[in-house]
């Protein structure tokens, strides 16, 4: 597995496995989306804040996710819905095929109907929405800032001095 070195992978990952769960569907950006006869879902990170680092001590970046379903014209009614339940399904406990140590299981998924900003409304949609936590960057442990030391604060006269520390036993 390769290791997670920006927030953009979890997009491209979410991609990739949408494209092998469901083969018959259109899959990318909104940016890559026009008017289309073809169902399809349009994936989009909607926020990027901070989060708890890992146990490891990586840097944590929670990230929302959407997941828009845009079935096409002439569709039977409320097909966007069950799409939309079975990307719920999909996404339930899903890591995308990234690390696991980087990448936290999906939290607060919930579909709701949705309409498409500037297009014609007659588009049947739905989005799929979730957070989903990455941790980026080495672990501490790995961060090359010296050998780790440690003292039992009675054992110091002054626990600013690190002479006074000695290494840790690995």
């Amino acid at each position: 597995m390769t290791l997670i070195e920006k927030p953009s992978q979890l997009p491209i990952a979410v991609g990739e496995t949408l494209r092998a769960a469901f083969p018959d569907l259109w899959v990318g950006s909104p940016q890559d989306f026009l008017a289309t006869d073809k169902t399809g879902v349009l994936i989009t990170l909607e926020r990027n804040g901070p989060a708890v680092r890992s146990l490891e001590g990586r840097k944590a970046h929670e990230l929302s996710v959407s997941l828009k379903v845009v079935v096409a014209r002439g569709a039977p009614p409320f097909e966007a819905c069950d799409l939309a339940s079975r990307l719920m399904d999909l996404v339930l406990d899903n890591r995308w095929n990234l690390p696991p140590v980087q990448c936290d299981v999906p939290m607060g998924i919930v579909a709701v109907p949705s309409t498409l900003a500037g297009a014609e409304t007659d588009y049947d949609a739905w989005t799929v929405s979730f957070t989903q936590t990455l941790y980026l960057g080495p672990p501490l442990l790995d961060d090359p800032t010296g050998t780790p030391l440690f003292a039992w604060t009675w054992d110091v006269s002054d626990i600013d001095d690190p002479d006074q520390y000695q290494p840790l036993q690995g």
